[in-house]
C-alpha cells in the first residue's frame, strides 16, 4: 500500500523516508505498544475482540491474545508488565506473561465507563482516560450505564489504592501523554471539539487547562510525546507532528484513518502507526519521552 512523501519534519525523520505498510487484517486497529523483550509490536483490534502482533525481524504477524474483552490502549509499567485498558471489563488491568489482573475498576461504588488510554508516570501512578465508547458502541464493548455520570481523566496511586478524577472539563477524553519532564499533561477530546488540551501539573494535579491544538481533519484519537517535547498525533489521513508551542512541524501521510501511534524498534526510534485495518511504520530520529526500553 503506497504512502505519500513526508511533509516537513527535517531533523525528526530521515530524508526521503516514507511510511511503510507492515500488516493488516484488523477491523479497527488501536493501542499499539512495542514490547522490547520479544521485539514485537502489539495492538488492539477492538471490534475483533483480540490483540494482534507483528515481529519486524521476521515479518511474522498473528494473534497475540483472543477473547480479550475489547482491550484498547496500553503502556509498559516500570517492571516491564503491560498496563492496558479494557472496555469490556470497564477497568484498567495488568498483563504479566498472559496472566490478566485488575488494577482499578470502580470510583467508589460506581463502575468506570470504559477506560481508553493509559500512561504510567515516573512515580508509578497510573493515569487514564475514561470515555464511554465501550458502553455506548456495541462493537467496542457491552451496553452499560454511566454510573458516575461523566467522562473524566483519572489518576490511580497503586501505593494507596486511591483513585482520583484529575481532569473533569472534557466531553470525551481519549488520548493522553506527558511532556518529557512530566510538568505538562496533554489530553485529547474526541467529541465534536476534536482538540488537544494541555494542563500544568502542579503537585500531581493538572491545572490551568487550555486548548493546545485543534485537529481540522479527523480527530486526535491517540498520540505520543517525543524526547524533545513534540506531539505525534493521529488525524484523519496523516500523523501530525506538533511543536511544544502547538505549531505544526510536518505530517506523515497514511492512506487509512489513524487511531494511535507508538515508538519502538531496536533503538526506540521506529514509529508504529495503527490505522483502521493496518499497522505502518516509519524510521525517525527521536524516541518516546517515556520510553522504557
Amino acid at each position: 500500500m503506497a504512502t505519500d512523501a513526508v511533509i516537513g519534519l527535517e531533523g525528526l525523520v530521515p530524508a526521503g523516508a516514507r511510511a511503510q505498510w507492515l500488516t493488516g487484517g484488523a477491523t479497527w486497529a488501536e493501542g499499539p505498544l512495542w514490547l522490547p523483550g520479544p521485539g514485537k509490536v502489539i495492538w488492539s483490534d477492538i471490534p475483533g475482540n483480540r490483540i494482534l502482533e507483528y515481529t519486524p525481524a521476521t515479518g511474522e504477524a498473528g494473534v497475540y491474545r483472543a477473547d480479550v474483552e475489547f482491550t484498547n490502549g496500553r503502556t509498559l509499567d516500570h517492571d516491564g508488565s503491560i498496563v492496558q485498558c479494557s472496555h469490556g471489563r470497564r477497568r484498567v488491568e495488568r498483563d504479566v506473561d498472559g496472566e490478566i489482573m485488575p488494577i482499578v475498576d470502580h470510583l467508589g461504588e460506581h463502575r468506570l465507563n470504559s477506560p481508553n488510554d493509559v500512561v504510567v508516570t515516573a512515580d508509578g501512578a497510573v493515569w487514564f482516560t475514561d470515555p464511554d465508547y465501550g458502553i455506548t458502541l456495541p462493537e467496542e464493548g457491552h451496553p452499560g450505564e454511566h454510573e458516575y455520570g461523566a467522562c473524566w481523566v483519572f489518576r490511580f496511586d497503586p501505593r494507596t489504592d486511591a483513585l482520583a478524577p484529575v481532569v473533569t472539563d472534557m466531553v470525551e477524553p481519549n488520548g493522553l501523554a506527558f511532556s518529557p519532564d512530566e510538568s505538562l499533561l496533554y489530553v485529547s477530546d474526541t467529541s465534536d471539539a476534536r482538540h488537544i488540551r494541555v494542563y500544568e501539573v502542579i503537585d500531581g494535579t493538572p491545572e490551568n487547562g487550555r486548548v493546545f491544538a485543534e485537529i481540522e481533519r479527523g480527530a486526535p484519537d491517540g498520540f505520543r510525546v517525543d524526547e524533545h517535547g513534540n506531539i505525534w498525533t493521529s488525524s484523519l489521513d496523516a500523523v501530525l507532528v506538533l511543536a511544544p508551542d502547538g505549531g505544526l512541524l510536518g505530517s506523515i501521510p497514511i492512506p487509512e484513518k489513524i487511531a494511535n501511534v507508538c515508538f519502538g524498534g531496536s533503538d526506540g526510534t521506529e514509529l508504529f502507526i495503527a490505522a483502521t485495518t493496518s499497522i505502518y511504520s516509519i524510521p525517525t530520529l527521536t524516541r518516546d519521552a517515556a520510553a522504557r526500553l
